[in-house]
């Protein structure tokens, strides 16, 4: 599924550098259409998140937790997450896939993270 746009209370996750150099696929539709703020690698800005899944799988995954924390705090919105770490930083959706089991109902995961 590719997401074009959002309603009110979605927000669009994506995969990001530290740098918050937001200057290709997913991170680039976010500065365009979703209010990600260039320099902010991280965190929540605009209707988007922003996940590093650049500065290596430890660093992902610490920060997916935090995503996952974020989003269990924030039960009013629903996140759409993107195969973040699949694309620039080169990770297969089965090894990014688990770093999201467990999460709760507003997150929306792609196709591929989802496992039977």
């Amino acid at each position: 599924m590719r997401i074009e746009s959002l309603q009110p209370g979605e927000i669009f996750v994506f995969g990001s550098n530290a740098g918050g150099a937001h200057g290709a696929g997913a991170a680039a539709m976010a500065v365009e259409r979703f209010g990600a703020i260039w320099g902010q690698g991280d965190g929540l800005q605009g209707q988007s998140y922003g996940i590093d899944t650049m500065s290596g799988f430890e660093q992902m995954r610490d920060g997916v937790t935090r995503f996952l924390r974020f989003a269990e705090s924030h039960p009013e919105l629903r996140f759409l997450v993107t195969e973040v770490g699949c694309g620039i930083a080169g990770y297969t959706p089965e090894q990014v896939a688990p770093l999201f089991e467990g999460a709760p109902a507003n997150v929306v995961l792609p196709e591929r993270f989802i496992r039977d």
